[in-house]
């Protein structure tokens, strides 16, 4: 059979059991117990599966890799189809993350779970009680959430909609995520860009402010998702974890788009929302700086807790993605997952954008906008 797709595998022996009963045999009660032989074996071995139809990709679904000596492969599969053991050298491409892909996956479905819980109330509450009274801000916000929501959404169903190997269903679900993804990055950009109009520059005049917000916010990044559809860039990929567990995800599996795609528009986003971070931040400490002795603690009280909710509104936590690399690896997966899995944002906004028929005027409040950071001579 030679080589599979990824060129990173040989097959053992260029031996391909085949067990077929002209039926889609699978979920066996009693596995299907297959045994390869060869006199010292060298590097990493998995059992894997192929349907025989198409190209040839092989999937680990369904089988179980026992190395019982030097020389014996026990492959254990609970269906019927081509089976082969694909052979990795140690030196090429080491997983070293899947001795903790299982505590990864169970730390983001616990906080994904959490983080739809409470998305699912704040949409259920705004939507039912609060929607009539909802200015701009919180509509940007809620729009946010249901990005937010969509991703998790099609994060914790990802897995059980590749295991059914639908390829259609994959290719949804993956576009679905990716989609989400995006378009929560916009939304980072437009709740900076809204706190940069609102609180820094004044006077501004936008003719149908919300509705061209709004429009951008879901629309802009379809055509990099359409892309990617349209060249194949969403298949099923196998994860191996070191207790012989696999699991199946749909995503991209070409690296070169995964970079581009969605690390550079991340870092085009972050590089904004930082600084408008920073903007709001200094500003915050010009302001304390002049302010009066009393009552200053309980300011700054407040003040921090409005920065640290900034830097969760603005999405800065997705940073530590840039430095998954060397020994940062490990850690920056654990804080990654921790960080984005639990993401909860909360909004209290007290001031708006004066709005009047189609055209929204921003000016920069000086009553209750922050609690009154702005309150400097200018």
């Amino acid at each position: 059979m030679g080589k599979n797709e990824t060129k990173n595998y040989t097959v053992l022996n260029n031996e391909v059991y085949g067990i077929t009963m002209r039926a889609n045999i699978s979920n066996l009660t009693n596995n299907i117990e297959m045994f390869f032989t060869q006199k010292d074996l060298v590097g990493n071995a998995s059992c894997s599966s192929w349907d025989g139809k198409g190209n040839l990709t092989w999937t680990t679904s369904g089988c179980k890799t026992v190395k019982m000596n030097n020389n014996t492969i026990n492959c254990s599969c609970s269906h019927l189809t081509f089976f082969a053991v694909l052979m990795s050298p140690p030196d090429v491409n080491p997983n070293i993350t899947a001795q903790y892909v299982e505590s990864l996956s169970f730390i983001s479905s616990i906080g994904c779970g959490i983080s739809m819980f409470f998305l699912s109330v704040a949409l259920f509450m705004h939507f039912l009680l609060r929607k009539a009274k909802s200015n701009q801000a919180t509509k940007i916000l809620i729009n946010m959430f249901v990005a937010l929501f969509l991703l998790n959404l099609s994060f914790l169903s990802n897995e059980s909609i590749a295991n059914t190997e639908d390829k259609a269903a994959c290719v949804f679900i993956a576009l679905l995520m990716h989609y989400s993804m995006l378009t929560t990055f916009t939304w980072f950009f437009i709740q900076a860009l809204h706190m940069y109009l609102w609180l820094i520059r004044q006077n501004v005049t936008i003719t149908n402010y919300m509705r061209k917000i709004t429009v951008f916010g879901w629309t802009f990044t379809a055509p990099m998702v359409i892309a990617v559809v349209s060249i194949g860039g969403y298949k099923a990929v196998i994860i191996n974890a070191t207790s012989g567990k696999t699991s199946r995800m749909c995503w991209i599996t070409e690296p070169l788009i995964h970079y581009i795609v969605n690390i550079g528009y991340y870092a085009l986003v972050f590089i904004f929302t930082a600084g408008i971070f920073i903007m709001i931040v200094t500003k915050i400490v010009q302001a304390r700086r002049i302010r009066a002795t009393d009552g200053k603690r309980k300011t700054f009280r407040k003040q921090l807790m409005m920065v640290l909710s900034l830097f969760l509104l603005f999405g800065l936590t997705w940073a530590v993605a840039f430095f998954s690399y060397g020994q940062m690896l490990i850690p920056s997966y654990y804080i990654f997952t921790v960080l984005n899995s639990f993401q909860d944002i909360e909004g209290n906004l007290s001031d708006d954008p004066e709005k009047s028929g189609s055209t929204t005027t921003i000016v920069q409040s000086r009553d209750n906008a922050v609690e009154n950071v702005y309150n400097e001579p200018n």
